[in-house]
């Protein structure tokens, strides 16, 4: 809700726009309360009673604060009914306003949900013309002709014979608005009010038969139109007995809407905080629950387990390397696959258990009343079909590999919720350290074979640095091993990729980048062209300019790249720099586009030193330019293909022995 003038709370907007138009242009008092206070009061309510908003919505003024002492009994019994949620008929009340003045009315109470908690609204409809006007009928028949013409509630006097002896304007009014005439005086009800059901007519019978007034709310359908009416009965006495019965009809039709509007933005509103409730529970990409549900349901499934004796078991699963598939194919294309992934999962898990998206590639699946034998026929499911399926788009599908753990409730000798998400996230840390792609409980965990003995820690720390450096070195012999393959296809390549590594090397070193950028830099110009294994010799050896349809197979050398190398752990870091070589400062590069400082800083490294090379190196539809002529064309090109600042850092290293 928002707050407007004289700091009211008012609906926001939408439904709660309605409520307050509504409420606002009603010719009825309306209020709602709530607790001890008013926390809510129309425009007539103000102008009616004389206090200002201020003051109804202070602390300690209650609707209770305006009721005659006479009413305010009889009104109050009834306002905790509604809290209680008990209907009550509307009833007579009196309001006394702030200057003395004591009004009567016709109060109707409701409950409703007012910003999100249980309210009681109030509708109060003003009856003090019309209880002037039964006070003069009773006085004298000869004074209230004027008075009843003048009112706009239609009013009928009936007699013992069921005849109408007077008629007002305004129930003429309404005989003629249903079809029948305005000479109603003489007849009886039912010739005067054809339109209206015989139980209508049963009401004056009842009050000359018992001498009690009536006052009853209904609805009648007259020529197709549905009208709201409040009918009141009230006899007239003579020497204790009924003689004659003073009819009083009141269209309530505009008034009978709002409420009935009301009601409907009430329940729109109810409706709306359920879906309100449902968005803050829920991962608005997958549709599956987020990890604030996570607790609740967890919570609940356990106390559950305990209280009722069965099993309760929990199912953590993670996308192995899924961060390399945003970096080659683009978030968009991630979000894709996971998509489609927890779809598969939705067919997969059974209704009862509940799927929640834990973190970025992490997801949890409780499981009620399964135990662990089921859990893991349940995992083993998941990675069968995964290793099986393929996600993505028209234009490229892959595979994915997932890693599960598994904990159960009491197999596992859990005590507490927090203890199966801390046990669990245990087991798949070491399911992933192992591999991935695989299943992993915390019987399989102890089981697995363990290294006994201690070691000297100084040792240790220099037998693992030791390792280090020598896993280094091997993986960057690996690497270059694995780029030799090209020269089968093209010796060209090969050569190319020496020189390329070794510009491409000097300038990030001169660049000042880190040490371990550098090594990355290294490594990605090592395979920036491994794709071209995918392409046909013809192509690569073709002696004349490419066609466009063999220009776009070229293009293709990067994805191919990407997807060769994607699998290897230790080289994911270098995935995107061979991905984006061949983009441009300016955006027109491919295979995406990229533009300025969206690239990769070693992508635009390599593609400056890819270029120079290409320059300088004979190829078989054209002779090498001279280091001279190739340093003019990348200098041109400074600020359109590449960056300046690699490209002028570029030109200071080489310019002396391109001389």
């Amino acid at each position: 809700m928002r707050r407007s003038s004289g700091d009211i709370e008012q609906p926001g907007s939408g439904d709660d726009e309605l409520f307050r138009t509504i409420a606002e242009e009603s010719p009825n008092m309306i209020f709602v309360g709530r607790n001890d206070r008013i926390v809510y009061v129309n425009r007539i309510g103000v102008e009616v009673t004389g206090y200002s908003r201020e003051e109804f919505l202070s602390p300690g003024f209650h609707f209770f604060n305006i009721v005659a002492d006479e009413c305010l009994e009889n009104v109050k019994s009834n306002y905790e009914k509604q809290v209680r949620n008990i209907d009550i008929e509307s009833h007579d009340c009196v309001l006394k306003t702030k200057d003395g003045r004591r009004i009567e009315f016709i109060l109707t109470m409701r409950l409703m949900e007012y910003q999100g908690e249980k309210a009681v609204l109030g509708i109060l409809t003003d009856i003090s013309q019309l209880k002037a006007f039964e006070s003069a009928l009773i006085e004298s028949e000869k004074k209230y002709r004027s008075t009843v013409d003048f009112l706009n509630d239609a009013i009928i006097v009936v007699g013992q014979d069921m005849r109408v002896i007077l008629a007002n304007d305004a129930s003429k009014k309404l005989t003629l608005r249903c079809g029948g005439g305005a000479d109603i005086e003489g007849k009886t009800v039912y010739e005067a009010f054809p339109f209206f059901p015989s139980h209508v007519m049963d009401e004056y019978r009842q009050v000359f038969a018992d001498g009690k007034a009536l006052v009853i709310e209904g609805d009648e359908s007259v020529n197709g139109e549905t009208i709201y009416t409040e009918r009141r009965r009230i006899p007239i006495l003579e020497n204790g007995k009924v003689v004659k019965v003073i009819g009083i009809l009141r269209d309530i039709t505009d008034r009978k809407k709002n409420e009935l509007e009301l009601k409907a933005v009430n329940e729109k509103l109810r409706s709306s905080n359920k879906k309100l409730k449902d968005l803050v529970v829920t991962d608005p990409m997958t549709g599956l629950y987020n990890h604030r549900y996570m607790g609740e349901v967890l919570e609940k499934a356990f106390v559950q387990a305990k209280r009722s004796g069965q099993e309760l078991s929990l199912l953590m699963l993670d996308l192995d390397y899924f961060k390399s598939v945003n970096d080659v194919y683009g978030h968009q294309f991630g979000d894709i696959a996971l998509k489609q992934f927890s779809l598969l999962l939705k067919k997969i898990v059974r209704s009862s258990n509940s799927i929640i998206r834990y973190g970025g590639e992490e997801f949890v699946i409780v499981a009620p009343d399964t135990g662990k034998k089921g859990v893991m026929q349940l995992a083993r499911r998941i990675l069968d079909t995964i290793n099986v399926s393929r996600f993505g788009n028209k234009k490229k599908m892959i595979n994915l590999k997932v890693t599960l753990a598994v904990v159960s409730f009491p197999d596992d000798g859990v005590v507490k919720p927090a203890d199966m998400i801390r046990m669990i996230e245990q087991i798949l840390g070491k399911a992933k350290e192992s591999g991935g792609n695989r299943i992993l409980s915390l019987e399989d965990m102890k089981t697995e074979p363990k290294k006994s003995g201690r070691t000297n820690i100084a040792y240790l720390k220099e037998k693992m640095e030791r390792l280090h450096k020598q896993a280094n070195q091997g993986l960057i012999e690996a690497i270059f091993a694995f780029a030799k393959t090209i020269e089968m296809k093209d010796h060209y390549t090969g050569e190319h990729v020496e020189r390329t590594v070794y510009i491409a090397n000097k300038i990030a070193e001169a660049l000042s980048l880190p040490k371990d950028e550098v090594l990355r830099i290294k490594q990605a110009a090592i395979l920036h062209d491994l794709g071209k294994v995918g392409i046909s010799e013809q192509i690569l050896q073709k002696p004349s300019k490419l066609t466009k349809k063999e220009f776009k197979e070229i293009q293709k050398h990067p994805q191919i790249g990407v997807d060769i190398i994607r699998p290897i752990h230790l080289l994911h870091d270098v995935v995107p720099l061979i991905m984006h070589h061949h983009e441009r400062w300016d955006g027109k590069g491919y295979p995406e586009g990229l533009k300025g400082e969206e690239i990769p800083v070693g992508a635009r490294i390599i593609a400056l030193a890819d270029t120079f090379q290409a320059l300088t190196s004979d190829r078989p539809y054209r002779k090498a330019f001279s280091k001279k002529e190739a340093m003019k064309i990348i200098e041109r090109l400074a600020g359109s293909q590449f960056e300046p600042k690699i490209t002028e850092t570029f030109l200071n290293i080489f310019k002396y022995s391109s001389k």
